[in-house]
This record gives C-alpha cells, structure tokens and sequence, in this order.
C-alpha cells in the first residue's frame, strides 16, 4: 500500500496513556511507501523518514474539529489506493467519513475499551471496517469487526529475569479508573499472606481518577496495609520493564470488556500476570486467572502462584499479539483480505 493517514491523539513515547502508539505507527510504516500522521499533539523525530506528521491541536473543539478536517482535506489528493486509520477515538472515524469514503478510500476504526456510546455507534456504521484485540474487546457485536491482536513491542519488553528475595511482591499497572478494580486487588493483599505486598502505579488523568486515587488510600489505611501496598504515580514507559523484574506478577482485575494491553506486556517479558477478564484465555493458563471483583478467589490463586518466569507467555505474545502482527492485521483489513 503506497499511502495510510493515520489519525491518533498524541505521538509521545513518553505519555502516560497513549506511548504505545509509536511502535504501532513504525511497525505500519515498515509495510508502507509513507504514513502522514494526524494529531492532536506529537513530539518531533520520534517517527521514521517515511512518515509526517500534521497536527490540528487548538483551544477548543470546534477549532480543533477544523483544523482536523483541513490537514485530512489536504491530504486527500494522494490518498487514492491509499487508506485512512482512526485510532481509539471514535469521533476520528465520524469526521473522516464524508471526506474519505465517497473516494472510496478504506476507514478502518481501531477501538478497544468496554464502553458503548452513541458516538461509538456513529463510527461504526462510519467506517469500512472495525478492529479491535478480540472480538470480546469491542463492547458490541459488529459483522465489520476483525480481531488481529493487541499490537506489543516485544523489544521494548525483553523476557526477565526472577526476582531474587523472599516473600511475594505483586505489581498493578494502569489509570487510577474504577473499572481497573484496583480496590479488589488491594483487598485481597491481606488475605494471601503476610509476606505479600502490592506495589500500585499509574496516573490520574481526570478529577473522577484523582478522587479514585484517594479512596484507594483511604482503604489502604483502614485495612492496615500501609507499608505492604504502595499507591504511587505513574511512570515512564522506559522504566516498566525494570518494574517488570523487580516483581514477581502483574495483578489485573479489569472490570470490563476491554483487554488491559500491561497484561501483554508483562506476558511479553515473561513475567506472569494474574487477570480476572475471560478474554485473556487464549494467553494466560487457568491457573493465572480469577474472577472478577473476588479478593478471596484472587487470594486462593496466590497461595498456590508458582514464582517462576514463564517464557511460552512470551512465546504466544509473539505470536499472536505483536506490534508487527498487529499491523498486518490492520493492512490485511485495510486491503479487504
């Protein structure tokens, strides 16, 4: 394919949300002539050659809404046998249609997150065709949807080594967002043992998550956890590997449809992870899963977690959920194959 508009928020390898969307954009600009990426926001030179970028950042959201259909316009000329990608928001989906599908030009809507909204409904019926993780990922049944996998890095995630030292150190990665469940995995830190401590990390990206983040504490204290259950900030992508081989497992009690991508990465560095989502059946073995919004059971699966690095979670990231598998899946639907 000569020519993809991909159309993102940000181009950041540092953000705290969306940083996994450069390695996405690279591994599609190794398949393709040239990738001009729409944004809300970029940083410059963290792209290869055969990508621009074009952003349409403003105040409000009309402006903004403006701009976006000005760098699209601009870009339609070359975009015959071409393709347009929205990625994640769905309003990218809706604006780029009227532009781009009387010209016959494939809109692929990328989208994983358990919430259904109107807006969502608008993209879909918009859009060509609609990718996600799993057809579980999406929050409703779609004839247009394909599931070609998450889309990891594996070498930004290299395979770790264990943690040397005793008891149990549990890692939780991810937005301060009640759908994480994080207050069930708290809870469940002092039914699995003494020598178990949680290590929680991430950011607070609206006030709802700040507040979340409170209650969080506040139930750390009552439960008398302070010195064994951590609730910190974010941290940098490039610093998450190193959490990775600090602990022992990723603990995951996501309480929706959505396949939480940290699971696929600690997987990815062979490090195991606990999760409550049935979606991650096809990577993780039954003994690495619990139900949802169960601290006991999350409890039972502790005392018996076996500590060691488990290389074939890797091995099926690889396979199945690569940055450069999830590409293909992208220009395979893009190409209608």
């Amino acid at each position: 394919m000569a020519k993809v508009v991909f159309i993102t928020q940000q181009v950041d390898p540092r953000h705290p949300a969306l940083a996994a969307t450069v390695p996405k954009i690279r591994a599609l600009a190794d398949q393709v002539d040239e990738v001009v990426v729409l944004a809300d926001g970029a940083v410059p030179g963290v792209l290869p050659a055969n990508c621009r970028v074009r952003t349409f950042s403003a105040g409000f959201k009309a402006l903004r809404g403006a701009r976006f259909e000005t760098a699209l316009a601009l870009e339609l000329r070359g975009l015959r046998g071409g393709a347009v990608v929205a990625h994640m928001c769905p309003i990218y989906a809706v604006l780029a249609a009227p532009l781009v599908r009387p010209l016959g030009v494939p809109l692929v809507l990328w989208f994983t997150h358990w919430r259904r909204s109107r807006l969502l409904d608008l993209a879909e019926r918009a859009s060509t065709a609609v990718t996600s993780v799993d057809e579980r990922s999406f929050p409703f049944p779609s004839p247009k949807l394909r599931a070609i996998g998450h889309g990891i890095d594996l070498d930004e995630f290299p395979c770790v080594s264990p943690r040397e030292g005793e008891g149990m150190r549990l890692l939780a990665l991810g937005r301060y967002s009640t759908a994480k469940g994080l207050d069930v995995v708290v809870a469940a830190v002092p039914l699995a043992g003494a020598d178990v401590r949680l290590d929680v990390h991430g950011p607070s990206l609206s006030s709802e998550e700040e507040a979340h983040r409170v209650e969080l504490e506040q139930l750390v204290a009552e439960l008398d956890l302070d010195g064994r259950v951590t609730v910190g900030d974010s941290v940098p992508r490039a610093e998450i590997p190193q959490l990775f081989a600090t602990h022992d497992a990723l603990v995951n009690n996501m309480r929706a449809g959505a396949t939480d991508k940290v699971v696929f990465e600690a997987a990815a560095s062979c490090v195991p992870a606990l999760a409550s989502n049935p979606a991650f059946d096809g990577l993780l073995p039954e003994e690495l899963r619990f139900d949802r919004d169960d601290p006991e059971g999350l409890a039972g699966r502790l005392s018996s977690f076996d500590r060691r690095r488990r290389p074939e979670l890797r091995e099926r990231v690889a396979h199945d959920h690569s940055v450069e598998h999830w590409a293909d899946g992208v220009l395979a639907t893009l190409e209608g194959r």
